[in-house]
This record gives structure tokens, C-alpha cells and sequence, in this order.
């Protein structure tokens, strides 16, 4: 049976962006702001790796890194917005901008606490991968995680030909360079200071850090019981 164009546009844009242009929203530059917690999730020595292998099999390694961390996204309500590379960027809605943080913290409301589910699946389903990866004579993989909240503008961007769906915003910029952060302080996974207020005891605080292009020291945290850099020592 062939799919559907509404099964393909969901398969190629996600379950938000696709409900978009069904409706008829395609015009380049609309769009509105939203708070949202932003997730991006990069693969550690891609091109160390890309190197070492032959393309194809680089290439089933890369649908294998989306399958632990896209499809964790997936699992617990996420939407993918693009793969960049060897990167996934990805939101987790929370319903408007008005609406303040403490909000979504609220059980109903869920965003923050299926951003931390999810992190917590895709270091499972990796650590489950590398097994089998190990055990067919391949090189495990390891990934770097960001998770910041904050306010973005999510809409379309690029010219009248080909555009796309994305977040913009000095919260998207504040999660890429948190994500650079990972191999510095040698953690899989590192979490704005947003998140604790909600969270307390579930996070332990790696210190203050000033990050690329920022002047003030930021709090940086990471899950309590998956705080070992034994990854990358690897």
C-alpha cells in the first residue's frame, strides 16, 4: 500500500511542520514565536569516524546514531526539525511564549520532562547499540546532548524556491554552544541552568562556564547517575 502525501509530509517535515503546510502556512518568513525546550544532539569524531570506515558503512552508522536519538525524540512527542550532518536538532513545545517556565514544568504540561526521558532513552538505546557494535568488531559510538528552554521564532526561512522549518533565536544559539561545551567538560549530556528549577535532585551542577561567544559564567548541570566520563576516555 502506498502512503499517503499527509504520511509522506509527516515522514519528511515531522508531525508539526507537516500540519503547517497542510494548512496552507508556506509562506517564507511566517511564523511565531514559541517556547519550547531545544534539544540538539551531536555525534562525537564524525569525521575521525567517516575516515576510518568505508562511506556506506559511515553512512548505517549515522541512521543508527538518529535511530538511539532521533528516534528517542520521536517517542516521547519531540519534533525533529532537521539533521544537520551529523547533528539533530529537535523542540519540545510548550504550547506559547506567554506561558512562563514554571508552567511547563506542571505534569500536564510535560515538555521539560519528556526532554529529560528522552535524553535518558537515547543513552540507553546507545549504550544497548554499542554492544552490538562491539560485538561485530565496529568502533562504539557516543554522542554530545544540549537541552536549554527558552523562546524562539519557528517558521519558514531560505529563499521563495526551497524553504524549511526551523527555530531561530538567541536560545537556538545559547543550545549549539552549549552543545560545543560536551567534549570540554566531558559529559554525553549537559542541561542549561532552566532546567533544576523545575527538576532539583535529578541534576548535579558542573560549575560556572563562560561559553563561546558569551561573556557571563553560566551554570552548567548534567544528570545525577550519568555523569561518568568513562566515554570519553575511550
Amino acid at each position: 500500500m502506498q502512503p499517503s502525501a499527509e504520511d509522506l509530509l509527516k515522514t519528511y517535515l515531522g508531525e508539526r511542520s507537516s500540519e503547517r503546510v497542510l494548512a496552507g502556512r508556506t509562506k517564507r518568513g511566517e511564523g511565531e514565536k514559541i517556547h519550547a525546550v531545544i534539544w540538539l544532539c551531536r555525534l562525537r569524531d564524525s569525521t575521525r569516524l567517516s575516515e576510518s570506515i568505508p562511506m556506506e558503512d559511515f553512512f548505517r552508522s549515522l541512521n543508527e546514531f538518529f535511530d538511539c536519538t532521533a528516534g528517542a525524540v520521536l517517542e516521547r512527542g519531540g519534533e525533529i526539525l532537521s539533521y544537520i550532518g551529523d547533528a539533530v536538532l529537535a523542540i519540545f513545545a510548550i504550547s506559547g511564549s506567554a506561558k512562563p517556565l514554571r508552567e511547563a514544568c506542571f505534569r500536564e504540561e510535560g515538555a521539560c520532562s519528556a526532554a529529560l526521558a528522552a535524553a535518558r532513552d537515547a543513552r540507553s538505546r546507545m549504550d544497548a547499540l554499542n554492544q552490538r557494535r562491539v560485538s561485530r568488531g565496529e568502533p562504539p559510538l557516543e554522542f554530545g546532548l544540549a537541552l536549554h528552554v527558552g523562546d524562539v521564532m519557528y517558521g519558514n526561512l531560505g529563499v521563495p524556491q526551497r524553504v524549511q522549518f526551523t527555530v531561530i533565536g538567541a536560545a537556538a544559539n545559547e543550545t549549539a554552544r552549549l552543545a560545543g561545551m560536551c567534549k570540554d567538560l566531558k559529559r554525553w549530556v549537559l542541561i542549561s541552568s532552566a532546567f533544576p528549577r523545575c527538576f532539583p535532585g535529578q541534576m548535579v551542577s558542573l560549575g560556572h562556564h563562560v561559553m563561546r561567544g558569551m561573556t557571563v559564567p553560566e551554570e552548567i548541570f548534567t544528570l545525577v547517575g550519568h555523569n561518568d566520563d568513562s566515554t570519553f576516555e575511550r
